[in-house]
């Protein structure tokens, strides 16, 4: 790198975008010029050469493939790199014939993002890198071991500052609203209001009234006026859950508003000012939905300006035991903890409801305790289940324990000091329990 920071010219005319790619720029180690139009943005080049250019195609007046022609007339080294939609592909493919040096598609992927700068600015090619970027401290009791975690985290810790939508994507239960909770804890916004609102969960007839309010007898039942959820949410964020939900006939009227940044009650002629970031989520591959016409894809690409995948559970697996420890503190009112058997069968399963299975398979584990060692009988029985598998496994007759089990017994009872009864309290079985146990190791050995 040289002595100084270099600059890169962010072109796009929404503003919002501007300050994502600003922020995420400048947590790299450059510095930023903006331009809202082809025209400031050669009016910019004129006044001093950035090192490089981040160049959106769709732009009023001159649009980014007419702006990098101009570049081009008077520079064929600087390095410009086009940020396009789908609908606008085939034409950043001609630009590259024509000068670009490449081209990336919204939604935005913010690690293509930075590999595609560092290779045009010679970063990949032997100068020194720029260190990973760190993410604000986590709130208590969020659990983030697995490197697949951190980088959703660091994404999200990129787009906090923005006003830029983001669209959040997951299975069911993988925990996004709490990424979507730590956006708005990480944002500009904090002090404002959060709104969560279930699109799924929302009466397809009142759905409209829900979001953009209504006034006083504008339908039947309408016995007082509503806000509504962007107003409520005004300084603040509006976080919408499972959006691949949202009527087809209601999505115009939810770009208009992001749009505008204007919403207009149900009932009302006169539109009302609003000051909400956006944040949405969906378990639905959205893209499909477009494909389908079940999604508008101007709607999809307005709301997924910056899109973050949170992986599953089974993806994650560093975390499944951290998440059980918290859990257990949780629910269990004291000190408890897993068995090495009961361990297994938490690292063996494959999660398909993710957090929140595991969540309610650790509340069940403790409330049948009665000790302070989760046992896999105490599991629910499908990850129960899995500890029979490993006793097949090792070809053990019935009745047999297996050297998990074995192992676990064992080493409570001489924690105990061979006490039977404190042993059996701290296994969470009876004291008669312990003692078949212990006959049927013997017979065992």
């Amino acid at each position: 790198m040289t002595d100084s920071p270099r600059t890169i010219l962010i072109v796009d005319d929404d503003a919002a975008q501007r300050r994502l790619l600003g922020d995420f720029v400048g947590s790299l180690g450059f510095q930023t010029a903006e331009a809202d139009s082809g025209e400031a943005a050669l009016e910019a080049l004129h006044r001093q050469r950035p090192d490089m250019v981040l160049l959106d195609v769709r732009l009023p007046g001159m649009d980014g493939i007419a702006t990098l022609a101009e570049i081009r007339k008077t520079t064929s080294n600087l390095p410009v790199l086009l940020i396009t939609a789908h609908g606008h592909l085939r034409q950043a493919v001609e630009a590259i014939k024509s000068g670009a040096d490449d081209y990336l598609l919204k939604p935005l992927d913010l690690d293509e993002l930075e590999v595609a700068i560092l290779d045009a600015l010679g970063a990949a090619s032997g100068e020194p890198s720029l260190g990973p970027r760190t993410t604000p401290e986590l709130p208590a009791g969020l659990i983030c071991e697995s490197a697949a975690m951190r980088r959703v985290l660091e994404t999200a810790a990129v787009v906090a500052p923005s006003n830029a939508p983001v669209l959040i994507l997951g299975e069911s239960g993988v925990g996004k609203e709490v990424i979507a909770r730590l956006i708005h804890a990480w944002s500009p916004r904090s002090a404002g209001p959060l709104v969560a609102a279930n699109c799924a969960g929302l009466p397809e007839s009142l759905i409209e009234s829900e979001l953009f309010g209504h006034t006083k007898g504008a339908f039947t039942g309408a016995d007082a006026a509503r806000q509504g959820f962007f107003r409520t949410a005004s300084g603040g964020t509006l976080f919408l859950d499972e959006i691949g939900d949202l009527p087809l006939p209601l999505q115009p009227k939810l770009l208009r508003a992001l749009e505008s940044g204007q919403i207009t009650p149900v009932g009302s002629d006169a539109p009302v000012r609003v000051d909400t970031r956006l944040v949405a989520a969906t378990n639905r591959d959205l893209a499909e939905a477009v494909e389908a016409g079940r999604f508008r894809d101007d709607l999809y690409y307005r709301i997924n300006v910056v899109e973050l995948i949170v992986p599953p559970l089974r993806e994650r697996s560093d975390d499944v035991l951290p998440l059980a420890d918290r859990f257990a503190g949780e629910f269990a009112g004291g000190p408890v903890r897993l068995s090495p058997q009961a361990t297994q069968c938490l690292l063996t399963h494959r999660w398909p409801g993710n957090v929140r299975e595991l969540r309610n398979a650790i509340q069940r584990a403790c409330l049948l305790c009665r000790g302070d060692v989760i046992l896999p009988e105490h599991l629910p029985p499908k990850i129960a289940a899995l500890a029979a598998g490993e006793t097949t496994s090792d070809q053990s007759p019935a009745g047999r324990l297996s050297q998990v089990e074995r192992a676990t017994i064992l080493a409570t009872l001489e924690e105990c000091g061979g006490n039977r009864t404190h042993a059996a309290k701290k296994l969470g079985i009876s004291r008669r329990a312990l003692i078949y146990k212990l006959r049927a190791i013997e017979q065992q050995l």
